[in-house]
């Protein structure tokens, strides 16, 4: 105890990592009877993101990073918990991701993802869970993530229990995007990956991990092509890995895109739950 109030008085930054080793709202930080209590009206959270590249200025745990604090920030407002993160996805495309062609990026099988969701799902069904979100940010995951959800649920009769499956870029209000690129043009959401909004939600989640000196306008060029080739090109994707500019990015961004998308998923998680 007295060595962790000492790392604690040597600044706020650390102080707020031991914090979030301690929340309550974290299952894996309390019992076995407090987790029962929990499963039998809360909501369970389940964030979901990838092991991958992104640029030269964000770690390899991006999409975890997001994902975890989307939900954290959720438990906040609604009587929801937060399962330990699935931190591996999909294999990550060229034109979304990068590709393969870059250390760090550790990809899943398509089967493999599936089979990993619907071991997890359905082993939190059986302890009582019936109101679950899969909290993704990571874009090759998403139809891998509703295979698992349908092998679990599919032919399910019952509203109850019930699996949400959401990415936070598909709950960005339109109204938003004009001030979030306000120097740059929006490309769309595959080429986004460690651009402008990643960079500016790192920035507001964890901006002891970005690496600003390195922002860069590096990316694909305006021929983006419109499909996959095997194998894959290696002049396509820069050197640093951007897919387009990280330039423009803060923190002040970061904040908006959050505080949008939690407005969103509140809009339909009231609905869908009955809460």
């Amino acid at each position: 105890l007295k060595t962790l109030e000492s790392f604690e008085k040597q600044g706020a930054g650390r102080s707020e990592i031991f914090m979030e080793q301690r929340n309550k709202k974290f299952i894996q930080n309390i019992t076995w009877p407090e987790y029962a209590k929990a499963a039998k009206d809360g909501v369970l959270i389940i964030p979901v993101g990838s092991t991958e590249q992104h640029s030269q200025h964000l770690p390899l745990s991006v999409d975890v990073i997001i994902s975890e604090n989307f939900a954290r920030i959720l438990t906040e407002k609604i009587d929801a918990y937060v399962a330990p993160s699935i931190a591996y996805g999909y294999k990550s495309n060229p034109t979304s991701g990068g590709g393969p062609l870059f250390p760090g990026t550790i990809d899943l099988k398509g089967n493999t993802l599936v089979t990993l969701t619907k071991d997890i799902l359905l082993e939190f069904i059986a302890d009582g869970w019936k109101k679950i979100i899969l909290m993704n940010s990571h874009y090759e995951n998403q139809a891998f993530l509703a295979e698992a959800a349908d092998l679990t649920i599919g032919k399910q009769q019952e509203e109850f229990p019930k699996v949400i499956l959401t990415s936070w870029w598909d709950n960005v209000s339109q109204d938003i995007i004009p001030t979030v690129f306000d120097e740059r043009p929006f490309r769309g959401w595959d080429l986004e990956h460690a651009a402008v909004t990643e960079t500016s939600l790192m920035l507001y989640f964890a901006p002891e991990l970005v690496k600003v000196e390195l922002l860069s306008d590096d990316g694909i060029g305006d021929d983006v092509p419109r499909y996959q080739r095997y194998p894959v090109s290696k002049t396509l994707i820069p050197k640093t890995g951007a897919l387009y500019t990280s330039m423009t990015s803060t923190a002040e961004k970061g904040k908006l895109i959050t505080d949008d998308v939690i407005k969103n998923f509140l809009r339909f998680l009231k609905k869908e739950f009955n809460l």
